[in-house]
């Protein structure tokens, strides 16, 4: 299937920039009222920097199609694999694993996004390579925390490269009427998700109480998540427009998205704190790193496209 987002191109760009522009215009104003930034000020500013950087980036991998985008999402899982790795105990034996893991496993997958190949990059991981990598390790003879450091190699290939590869993929569903438009599938996706996290964590500050799962993570309260999850939903509804969906199907696909979305987020902290660490990594400024950006968009993307392939794409 050929993907064509060059007519999509112009409308893409303004739906990108307006959050922006208005979040540095924010940025500005605070700055220039306030003589004495405080840290929140601070991380703000950085935060607003990171993503014009990042939306850069994404405009530039938009600008070059399919081949473009699918790049930028393997090479998001390959940063992503990176911090989830450094945070996860490996032995010597696991030295053959680790190679599959990053040099075999991770490409072939976006490889077969790539040329749509949908009945092979469905199950390749969770089932060739999650069986791979066991006997891999196994052959090498160490079984020091044998289980513990296998599950965690799967569960970062499934997470960091199963899961975010089913991003690009929603540019080839063949959906009847919204030929050259997948791109806003993208769009739409991160959006919705990003601001619902975003609304969580005010709603939380406004009237969070009850924590709903204070073992895990404190900050993310009941009352956050539902004010959170129904504001974003109501945005979603209202860029109906965007999508294939209609307004019923948008409102539903959009509630879809942030649960999973909050659920996502909720695992990875309970890795996080597991692992003893506040973020994932320090390589994007006012966000720590890939992970800590994607993990909300890490568990929503498969729901989301299996959802969209099912309803709306004709198979």
């Amino acid at each position: 299937m050929t993907v064509d987002i060059a007519p999509s191109w112009p409308l893409f760009a303004a739906v990108s920039l307006i959050p922006l522009l208005l979040a540095t215009f924010v940025d500005v104003a605070l700055r220039w009222r306030v003589a004495e930034p405080g840290q929140g000020i601070q991380n703000f500013h950085q935060r607003v920097g990171s993503w014009w950087v990042m939306v850069s980036i994404i405009a530039l991998a938009v600008m070059a199609g399919k081949t473009g985008v699918v790049l930028l999402a393997a090479l998001c899982s390959f940063a992503a694999l990176r911090e989830f790795m450094t945070l996860t105990r490996t032995q010597l034996a696991d030295h053959w694993a680790l190679v599959t893991l990053y040099y075999v496993a991770l490409p072939l997958q976006y490889y077969l996004v790539w040329i749509d190949w949908y009945q092979l990059y469905a199950i390749l991981i969770p089932v060739y390579a999650f069986l791979a990598l066991p006997i891999l390790s196994a052959i090498r003879g160490d079984t020091t925390r044998f289980l513990q450091r296998i599950a965690g190699m799967q569960w970062a290939l499934m997470i960091c490269v199963y899961c975010l590869s089913h991003l690009p993929a929603l540019m080839y569903l063949e959906i009847p009427g919204y030929e050259g438009k997948n791109i806003f599938l993208i769009a739409y996706l991160i959006f919705v998700v990003q601001l619902s996290d975003v609304l969580q964590y005010a709603w939380g500050k406004l009237c969070g109480r009850r924590p709903v799962a204070p073992g895990v993570s404190p900050s993310k309260t009941v009352e956050g998540l539902l004010g959170g999850v129904l504001s974003a939903t109501a945005v979603g509804t209202l860029l109906w427009w965007m999508t294939p969906f209609g307004v019923w199907g948008a409102a539903l696909m959009a509630l879809a998205a942030t649960v999973a979305g909050f659920l996502g987020g909720l695992v990875m902290s309970a890795i996080k704190r597991d692992r003893g660490v506040k973020d994932w990594g320090h390589l994007i400024p006012g966000h720590g790193g890939f992970i800590d950006r994607l993990d909300s968009v890490l568990f929503s993307a498969p729901i989301f496209f299996h959802l969209t392939r099912y309803f709306w794409s004709t198979i």
